[in-house]
């Protein structure tokens, strides 16, 4: 018969690895119960949304921001994203199921920690880690054992390992046993009625398979399905790989709206045309610009971080410097199309349809209309804006406010530029009283003749619908 003698020592670090393993047992029954308390940092498109549905899903949630006019909106029951209804965030109040604040020392109250703040861009093109950086130090300063950390912004491929994992294991937490750190991408699509936050598929990946199973647990209480993948690395570049994916082949769509251009060929002929192959061909069109925060930034974060590894990504830059070059080139149909009237861009009048970066919402982040209306300026006309989403915005230190569309707003305009083709304008209309249009969407191919000329994106060929 064997006896094994334990000494002081072995009995102190057996009670620690028991006590760890207790640790995680215990984070995921009040997962499972939930009465874990959640904590959204970054109360932005994407935070307050997923705030919200765990919210719904029973925990009690603190959203943090360090915005005071956020916070008092929502603690108001004032919604300021457009995707959640002001309703639902006054429901979810009233109920103390969520609260928002500005104290920092509220997430000692966490259990379980997402952190949802913006990744920009410096003018460098390099990542700006600030929002990041300055979450993980709020939280390695309140942080305790037993509690989930999930970085949910878009960021290049290492960041969630080297940035927030040194900062809990400073606070003297080993991450994958006190502790558990995992990265989430965010999959937010603005203005989708089909896919939201809760029915779109969310990636996880962990640090360690404990974390990995811990974030899984975590987000499987309020969201339908969880894709678990081997580590934050892997979660980082799906992301990554996902948004370069778009932007590559926006920038070859965009680039054959180009050689169209330049035969006289209508690219959305060619692409309708194109799409009714059953295989190998996937639907993509061309347009203005590129905007939002996903397509036009997140490819640069693995740009460079290729690029500290001596390795040029050929085909991000490329697509980012066809993308980047569509505004100049509907602002070369304008100046086309209004010298074909023998005018001059310099001195007309010039109504802009449409400045959030696409249909149907009000967000304007790296907007191409932004672009389309600086360079009209800088060339001497006088632009206006109709966005029934944008009332107004501020630019360059200038007030812009959004015109009605008016009978007079439309025939006194030397161009109408259709930048953004949001739902609820009347494009009938538009071709009925403008006299010339510069379509970058497509939008009035089906319409009915009206009295002016319609110049297509896509197309050196015009054609006078009168």
């Amino acid at each position: 018969m064997r006896c094994v003698v334990f000494t002081g020592a072995e009995e102190h670090s057996n009670s620690i690895r028991e006590l760890k393993v207790q640790l995680k047992d215990q984070l995921l029954a009040k997962i499972e119960n939930r009465t874990a308390c959640i904590g959204v940092v970054g109360l932005g498109y994407v935070g307050l949304p997923l705030a919200l549905e765990f919210a719904n899903a029973g925990f009690k949630v603190i959203g943090y921001d360090v915005s005071e006019r956020v916070i008092r909106e929502l603690m108001a029951g004032k919604s300021h994203i457009q995707d959640v209804p002001s309703g639902e965030v006054a429901r979810l109040v009233k109920s103390g199921k969520f609260e928002a604040t500005s104290k920092e020392s509220r997430m000692q109250e966490m259990d379980a920690i997402s952190i949802a703040v913006p990744t920009p861009l410096a003018k460098t093109r390099d990542p700006d880690m600030g929002f990041v950086l300055a979450a993980a130090d709020a939280i390695g300063r309140n942080c305790r054992p037993g509690i989930v950390v999930v970085l949910e912004s878009t960021t290049y491929p290492g960041t969630t390992r080297e940035l927030l994992l040194p900062k809990l294991e400073a606070a003297g937490l080993t991450v994958g046993q006190d502790c558990f750190l995992a990265f989430s991408p965010e999959r937010i699509d603005p203005g989708n009625p089909t896919w939201n936050t809760k029915n779109t598929p969310k990636i996880v990946g962990g640090i360690t398979a404990a974390c990995t199973e811990v974030a899984t647990a975590l987000y499987a209480t309020c969201l339908d399905t969880i894709v678990p993948v081997s580590g934050t690395e892997t979660a980082e570049l799906v992301k990554l790989l996902e948004n370069t994916f778009r932007s590559v082949n926006i920038g070859l769509v965009n680039e054959m709206a180009i050689v169209c251009d330049k035969l006289g060929v209508n690219i959305w002929e060619v692409i309708e045309a194109a799409a009714t192959k059953p295989f190998g061909f996937m639907k993509f069109t061309p347009g203005p610009g590129i905007g939002g925060h996903c397509i036009p930034l997140d490819p640069h974060y693995l740009a460079w971080k290729m690029r500290t590894l001596n390795y040029k990504t050929r085909f991000i830059d490329l697509a980012s410097e066809i993308n980047s070059e569509m505004p100049a080139v509907v602002v070369r149909k304008v100046a086309q199309a209004l010298n074909d009237e023998k005018k001059a861009v310099n001195g007309s009048r010039i109504l802009v349809l449409g400045v959030a970066y696409k249909k149907d919402i009000d967000d304007m982040r790296e907007s191409p209309a932004l672009d389309v209306i600086r360079l009209l300026e800088s060339q001497g006309a006088t632009v206006v804006y109709h966005d029934p989403f944008v009332p107004k915005y501020r630019e360059d230190g200038h007030e812009y406010s959004s015109v009605a569309l008016t009978d007079k707003e439309l025939t006194s305009a030397d161009a109408v530029v259709i930048v953004t083709d949001h739902s609820s304008v009347d494009y009938q209309r538009v071709v009925a009283l403008a006299g010339v249009i510069v379509d970058t969407r497509n939008a009035t191919a089906k319409l009915a003749k009206g009295k002016g000329r319609i110049v297509s994106l896509a197309s050196t060929a015009s054609y006078a619908t009168a």
